[in-house]
């Protein structure tokens, strides 16, 4: 069997499994989110944490419940990294640098799981599993309430209120991620993968010395890794490491969970909204874009340029042979379209346009199917902008889902757009005008600014994923990709629930035959095309000077 057949049926094997996913798990999600019941372990933590789980919430009062939470997450993980060295099970690992801690505290809490440093040989056993991991389920369970609240937005009327954060993020968390991740921990464990606490060991010989790796809680941390979209290794090789990820069916099975819940939260929103048309068009218009970028990527790494490549089979550089062309061009596509930034494969490695595609995946927004809840209302948001632009081709108010699109709307539908662009191509614009940060770059010419501008869409766009070839430990990047991540996680966020505040004040509109009709293939035509044009025009001639020059000079 030829490597590209192989390729193709693993493709269609991962399409079976999410359909068959699709509709029990979002069915479930939606029951979730409506429930009016709380599990007795649930009414302990809102006790503990002083919360009212029955109490409604405006968009401001939503909005500080996230930033509070969020900021107390920061704080807690920042200083059990700086008295790591005082902790039991740190395997004799010192407290981290502060600017490091604060890149990673960061990093993990926004959901980006960014990391400049060796994980195997920096972090213990319970920064791992009680810091590490913690945020892995939380912050992947505060952005899918976030896409909750704005679906409450498109479903009420005549109310601001939207939820309750308490109650969506323990919801999540105890009955979606947790039991899920359980699951997949037990796979993972049953296809190679390590779960322990031991200690740093000698495994042989290697290259005239011996090596040493510590063991870990690995297999668990995997499995909510890519379930909620994080991404953080705990080793520094990530997926590519053959103890978090030992052979090609445990491969396709770390795709499969990080695809798993945002295909899935389509179904929740057509239920939620009333109309599961509707989720099926924001689903096929997230699919449309996902095997698009899946099929160029293939055909990108498959092009043999050379015997040395024909030889290979494609462009193996940078990838594991276990894995091979498919199977990581399958799993780079799907870690970058969604925020979870886990890697079986060197990225820096990839053809010029292969590399490119990575980045242009990311720059869309990750929003087919994108991050746990990010990509949901990032797609929302773009829905609405796509209502917006039929509205003004056909001389109409533009209305989506019995909703008026006014001003106030467009408003924070542009300010959602217009803050991750600012950052991305904003911090990469001062590291490359600055001599120091361009010391961090392994490559010259248009490679070299490709590693800079692929950290910097990674941080803002809460990815994690890196070019191997960028030395990103440094007092400039550690800081400034934090702030990247930080503003590019919450920023949004803010004019998300805004946005949802004042959909569900709100009167709905009556159909009429002038109604653009949202539940259509036409529709998510338009959407596929909106969420196109505006990523390439706004992130174009970043990308003329990187990938795409590298790709045509090769």
């Amino acid at each position: 069997m030829s490597s590209q057949i192989a390729g193709v049926l693993q493709l269609l094997a991962l399409i079976s499994a999410l359909a068959l996913a699709h509709r029990p798990l979002g069915d479930y999600m939606a029951e979730v989110y409506s429930s009016g019941k709380h599990y007795r372990p649930e009414r302990w933590v809102y006790r503990v944490i002083g919360a009212d789980p029955a109490a409604e919430m405006r968009w401001p009062a939503y909005l500080r419940a996230v930033l509070a939470f969020s900021v107390v997450s920061v704080l807690f993980l920042y200083l059990m990294q700086r008295v790591q060295g005082s902790l039991p099970g740190s395997l004799g690992f010192s407290s981290i640098d502060p600017d490091q801690a604060f890149n990673t505290a960061v990093s993990f809490v926004a959901n980006t799981n960014w990391q400049s440093y060796y994980g195997e040989q920096a972090m213990g056993h319970v920064v791992q599993t009680g810091g590490l991991a913690v945020q892995n389920f939380v912050s992947a369970a505060a952005g899918m309430a976030v896409a909750v609240a704005l679906v409450r937005g498109f479903s009420r009327s005549r109310t601001g209120e939207l939820g309750n954060f308490w109650t969506d993020l323990v919801r999540g968390t105890v009955r979606i991620l947790l039991p899920i991740s359980v699951i997949g921990a037990v796979v993972l464990v049953a296809c190679g993968a390590i779960q322990n606490f031991s200690g740093i060991h000698q495994v042989g010989q290697f290259m005239g010395g011996t090596q040493e790796w510590n063991g870990g809680a690995v297999a668990s941390q995997e499995a909510i890794k890519e379930l909620g979209t994080n991404g953080g290794g705990y080793f520094n090789a990530n997926s590519a490491h053959p103890f978090e990820n030992p052979n090609p069916l445990s491969n396709l099975f770390e795709i499969f969970l990080i695809l798993l819940i945002p295909f899935a939260l389509t179904r929740t929103f057509g239920r939620m909204v009333g109309s599961s048309k509707q989720g099926y068009a924001i689903l096929g218009a997230m699919a449309v874009i996902w095997v698009g970028f899946t099929v160029l990527m293939m055909w990108t790494e498959f092009a043999h340029r050379g015997p040395a490549f024909e030889m290979a089979g494609g462009a193996m550089e940078g990838k594991e042979t276990r894995f091979g062309v498919a199977g990581s061009s399958l799993f780079a596509v799907a870690t970058t379209l969604t925020s979870t930034g886990a890697v079986n494969s060197f990225h820096s490695s990839y053809t010029g346009f292969g590399g490119g595609i990575t980045m242009l995946g990311m720059q869309l927004g990750e929003i087919a199917p994108g991050g746990v809840g990010s990509g949901l209302y990032g797609m929302l948001v773009m829905a609405v902008i796509a209502v917006f632009v039929a509205g003004l081709m056909v001389g109409r108010t533009p209305e989506y889902l019995g909703k008026k699109i006014g001003t106030r709307q467009i408003k924070l539908a542009a300010c959602y757009l217009l803050v991750t662009p600012a950052l991305v191509l904003g911090f990469t614009a001062v590291a490359v005008a600055l001599p120091t940060p361009a010391e961090s770059i392994t490559n010259t010419g248009a490679h070299g600014f490709s590693e800079i501008l692929y950290a910097y869409t990674s941080g803002a766009n809460n990815n994690g994923s890196a070019f191997a070839g960028l030395d990103a430990d440094t007092p400039w990047f550690n800081t400034t990709i934090g702030i990247a991540m930080a503003l590019g996680r919450f920023l949004p966020m803010v004019f998300v629930l805004a946005l949802a505040g004042s959909l569900a004040e709100q009167q709905p509109v009556p159909t009429t035959a002038g109604t653009l009709r949202t539940d259509k293939p036409l529709y998510a035509g338009l959407l596929v095309g909106t969420v196109v044009t505006v990523t390439g025009l706004t992130y174009f001639p970043a990308l003329a000077l990187g990938p795409l020059a590298e790709g045509l000079a090769s």
